[in-house]
This record gives C-alpha cells, sequence and structure tokens, in this order.
C-alpha cells in the first residue's frame, strides 16, 4: 500500500473506523446545514447528508444504511457554525451502536433533540448577537471612511473564529462523544457562556448605537454671536439622546410586529422630511 493511500485510511483514533477522511466529508458538507431548509424539519435534509459517509462506513448492509439516514431525517435547528459538535456526537455515537448491541439508537436523537436548545443558545448569543454585531460595527466604520477593508474585516471577523470552532467542535464531538455535553451541562457552563455572550453583546450594540446612529439638531438658542446650538445644551445632559431615543422607539416598533421595510421607508421619509425643514 503506498504513503499517500495509508494517509487517506487513518483512522480518527485507534479505536475507531472512522478516518480522516470522513471526518473532512463530514465538516465540508456540515456548511450546506441551511441550503436545504425547510418550514417542516428546518434542517434535517442537510444534516442527513453530512451525516451520509459517517454511515457508509459504518453500516454495510443497504437496509442499516436506511434506517440511519431516516433517523438523522428528524427535525433539527441548530447554529450551524457549532453544529459540528453534533455530527461528531452524532458519529460517535452511531458507531458505538455497530460496537454495542444492547445500545438504543433511539437516544441519538434523543441526544440530539436534548443539545439543539443549549447548543443554539451559545450559538446565537456567541455569533448573532455578538460576534456579528462587533464585525459590523468594525465594517461600517471603515466603510464610511471609504476603505476597502470594511467588507473584507467583515468576512474576517466573522469566518476566521467560524472555521476554527467549527473543527474543534467536530473533532471534540467524536472523540468525546454524548458524555461531553453531560458533563458540560452538569458544571454549568453553558449558562454561563449564554449569559456572557448576551451581556456583551448588549454592550457593542449599545456602542454602535452611540456611534453609528447621527441625529443632531441644528436650531440654535439665542441670538447673534452668543447663539448657540439646541444639540449642545441636550449633549450636556446626556450624550447621545437622540440615537438612544432612535433606536429605542425602533425597536419597540420592531416588538410590535411592524415590518422592517416600512421601517426603513419611513426613517428615509422622516430623514427627508428633518433636513428639509432645518430640524435635524
Amino acid at each position: 500500500m503506498t504513503t499517500n493511500s495509508k494517509a487517506k485510511t487513518k483512522t480518527i483514533s485507534p479505536d475507531s473506523v472512522i478516518t480522516k477522511r470522513d471526518f473532512w466529508s463530514v465538516f465540508f458538507r456540515s456548511l450546506t446545514l441551511d441550503a436545504s431548509w425547510n418550514y417542516e424539519r428546518m434542517q434535517n435534509l442537510a444534516y442527513a447528508f453530512a451525516m451520509a459517509p459517517i454511515i457508509r462506513r459504518l453500516y454495510k448492509t443497504t437496509e442499516e444504511r436506511k434506517e440511519a439516514l431516516e433517523r438523522h431525517l428528524e427535525f433539527m435547528s441548530v447554529t450551524p457554525h457549532i453544529s459540528t459538535l453534533l455530527f461528531g456526537i452524532s458519529g460517535a455515537m452511531e458507531e458505538e451502536h455497530t460496537k454495542n448491541p444492547q445500545f438504543n439508537p433511539a437516544s441519538i436523537n434523543a441526544v440530539k433533540s436534548s443539545l439543539m436548545g443549549p447548543m443554539s443558545g451559545i450559538g446565537d448569543s456567541f455569533f448573532w448577537g455578538t460576534l456579528k454585531v462587533i464585525a459590523s460595527g468594525v465594517a461600517i466604520s471603515l466603510a464610511k471612511e471609504g476603505n476597502i477593508f470594511g467588507p473584507i474585516a467583515f468576512l474576517l471577523i466573522i469566518n476566521v473564529p467560524h472555521f476554527i470552532l467549527r473543527y474543534i467542535c467536530l473533532d471534540k464531538g467524536f472523540k468525546l462523544g454524548a458524555k461531553f455535553f453531560s458533563d458540560v451541562g452538569d458544571s454549568g457552563v453553558i449558562e454561563k457562556v449564554t449569559n456572557a455572550a448576551s451581556i456583551l453583546g448588549l454592550m457593542v450594540i449599545g456602542g454602535m448605537t452611540a456611534s453609528n446612529v447621527v441625529f443632531e439638531l441644528t436650531a440654535k438658542v439665542g441670538s447673534g454671536k452668543i447663539a448657540a446650538p439646541l444639540q449642545e445644551y441636550v449633549d450636556q445632559i446626556m450624550l447621545g439622546f437622540f440615537p438612544a431615543m432612535f433606536f429605542l422607539i425602533i425597536y419597540w416598533l420592531l416588538g410590535k410586529k411592524v415590518k422592517t421595510t416600512t421601517l426603513l421607508v419611513g426613517v428615509i421619509v422622516i430623514s427627508i422630511v428633518f433636513a428639509a425643514l432645518g430640524i435635524a
């Protein structure tokens, strides 16, 4: 056997039949998790697609492979960036099923269902609620200055940690199996990470509101040379008062189920009217 063929058949661990090639197949297939999203079971089709290399490796008969694929066609909804942790755990449990006659295959979906919520809580808070906001703030600030690095920075800030975590999660999922989240859940670290990410996200949103939402009054108080802009007095009372109020109004309207398109058009119209009247 040649060196190249040995490398292709190298397994992820000494006691596993899953190969490195299978590992990377799952990794790259996991990138399609939202590509076949549907209203009934959301990410289930792509999840089964990503698990196919593992199922093909572990099961020899068509009937066994069919049963395994059907297991992974159940409802699935998880943050895509860290979804590989579930893939790894599912793969480890499928392999345990082939080794242990007493293993209950129904526990595979039970574990998936129990982990979707906690994982999405962490993933959504970190990637959508924190990292995306930070990346947007950096990108907008650079783009406002005409810097081409703005959109590039956005993609880098999002995707560098994304791909690192995607790899680590898949690796740990395969190595630790279902035991991983039982230990993590007992320690309470899930709740701590979720709360910390939420707090950081709110701080970043506050900073972005103050720096990127611009609303200044042009009216002046007084007459002649001693006339001073009304905005200066407002800033002395509370710096960033109008951007904060503007943000809160938009947030309140979103809570009332007002469409984002309606809000965008409304903001444009109000801005034009205020500018024409010389108010702001």
